[in-house]
């Protein structure tokens, strides 16, 4: 990843005013029964780390939600002389279509993040009813279980430990598993008064890629875009720890009440985030 120290962002006491995102681009042990956790379904806790190359500490006490999450999906209209709707449930969520769903921004962040540290602070965390979003880089997040592409060797910043583990414990395993990184809590914002936790379902939007993942660490309170060795190679992205990553343009949106367990669970995570962004897409 890239050498970043810990600045913090003083919150804002101001609202912010409504953002527009730019346009989108065009068109061992026995794993445990998976469970998938959508909106309404009781969080867990789970640790903090300190910095992208520290040590954690925690747990971080759990928040309640500050909104009750809210199903979006519109059925057919039923009105007389109405076409009714095209039944896409089947259908791959295309890049455009998530992009335009959150072109718009109504801030739920009470400031704003920077993309690394000296950066300007100009990233809002927005929201729904049903999902949280930013737009920002990607940092490779190395951290987890070694192996042979990310260790103390190939990352003279790696750290052997996640903010959230797999079913038997173990860290998270970064060049397997795709997870994104959210801010640590802070007056800025914070994830848990949205339902977002660890394993909460993610879309990752990057040029015309969609690709899903689950929330798998928690960063510094002060900076915003980081995902795994994983995601990056999944969206294409240079996934050095060092060199690799991203400047910009990658959509984050994290969907609330959202929860794959066990958090490892790559296959479920993909058909559930399928589900959760098909109806992102439709609802209105």
């Amino acid at each position: 990843m890239r050498v970043q120290s810990l600045t913090l962002v003083a919150a804002s006491a101001a609202l912010l005013a409504p953002t527009t995102f730019p346009d989108a681009p065009p068109p061992p042990r026995p794993d445990p029964p998976t469970h998938i956790l959508l909106p309404g379904a009781p969080d867990r806790t789970g640790s903090l780390r300190a910095d992208r190359s520290g040590v954690r500490v925690g747990p971080v006490p759990h928040r309640a939600a500050g909104r009750s999450p809210q199903s979006s999906r519109v059925g057919p209209d039923s009105r007389a002389g109405t076409r009714p709707q095209r039944d896409r449930s089947g259908e791959p969520v295309g890049a455009a279509d998530l992009l335009a769903k959150v072109r718009d921004c109504a801030p739920v962040s009470r400031g704003r993040y920077r993309s690394d540290a000296g950066a300007p602070a100009d990233i809002p965390v927005c929201g729904t009813p049903d999902a949280v979003y930013w737009k920002a880089d990607l940092d490779v997040d190395c951290d987890g279980r070694p192996g042979d592409r990310c260790n103390a060797r190939t990352d003279p910043h790696f750290t052997p430990a996640t903010a959230y583990t797999e079913s038997d414990g173990r860290p998270l395993d970064a060049e397997r598993l795709p997870y994104v990184v959210v801010p640590g809590p802070s007056d800025t914002w914070d994830h848990r008064e949205d339902d977002v936790r660890g394993g909460s379902l993610a879309a990752l939007v990057h040029g015309d890629r969609v690709r899903y993942a689950v929330v798998g660490d928690v960063g510094p309170s002060g900076l915003i875009g980081e995902a795994s060795y994983a995601a990056a190679r999944s969206l294409g992205i240079p996934a050095d720890p060092e060199g690799g990553g991203v400047a910009s343009d990658v959509t984050y949106i994290v969907f609330k009440g959202s929860e794959v367990e066990p958090i490892e669970d790559t296959a479920a995570a993909q058909k559930a985030g399928e589900r959760l962004a098909r109806r992102f897409v439709d609802g209105d």
